[in-house]
């Protein structure tokens, strides 16, 4: 689940990078922190295949990507991809489980992973399969969490362009989510 995930997300990556290049990307460090950034998730999936606490995933994969000796460049992509970026203030105000900090995004590469993991989903298992998730459909919901995070996720669009989902659904078997 996790790994094919991660799979997943670097598949839409590089589609992107294909179709919008974006200058002075490494391409080596986008297909390592797209296999390395869901490594905590493996600590909060339960007997039951689902994910408990799943928001602490990113702290954790960086905490088991420090303590094995990986540098900053790659421990960043587990804490630094939730959602569209975690602020300190999001944190205290939304009482999120994971140390005060900021976590968001802040080199290209790191931008380009956390947004193309928002366009699947392993999140509900075994309730509900990994799927795909249109632009739409993801937009509207992280506008829930506020305005300014549906407008960083337009921003990423602009950056990098959206995924054409079709060919990634055939490809890996997995439906498409839409409005």
């Amino acid at each position: 689940l996790i790994y094919t995930h991660c799979q997943v997300v670097e598949a839409i990556a590089m589609q992107l990078l294909r179709e919008k290049p974006v200058a002075h990307i490494d391409l080596q460090l986008v297909h390592i922190g797209c296999l390395l950034h869901d490594i905590g998730a493996y600590a909060v999936l339960n007997d039951e295949g689902r994910f408990v606490h799943g928001v602490r995933h990113g702290t954790i994969g960086e905490d088991i990507l420090r303590s094995t000796g990986y540098p900053e460049t790659i421990w960043r992509f587990a804490s630094h991809h939730t959602g569209v970026g975690l602020t300190e203030q999001d944190i205290i105000d939304k009482k999120i489980p994971i140390p005060i900090a900021d976590y968001t995004a802040e080199s290209d590469e790191e931008r380009l992973i956390m947004y193309a993991d928002k366009f699947h989903s392993k999140s509900h298992p075994p309730l509900e399969p990994p799927h795909f998730c249109t632009f739409e459909w993801f937009r509207d919901s992280v506008q829930q969490f506020g305005e300014d995070k549906a407008a960083k996720f337009d921003s990423l669009a602009r950056q990098f362009g959206k995924p054409n989902l079709l060919p990634l659904s055939q490809q890996f078997g997995y439906e498409i989510k839409s409005l």
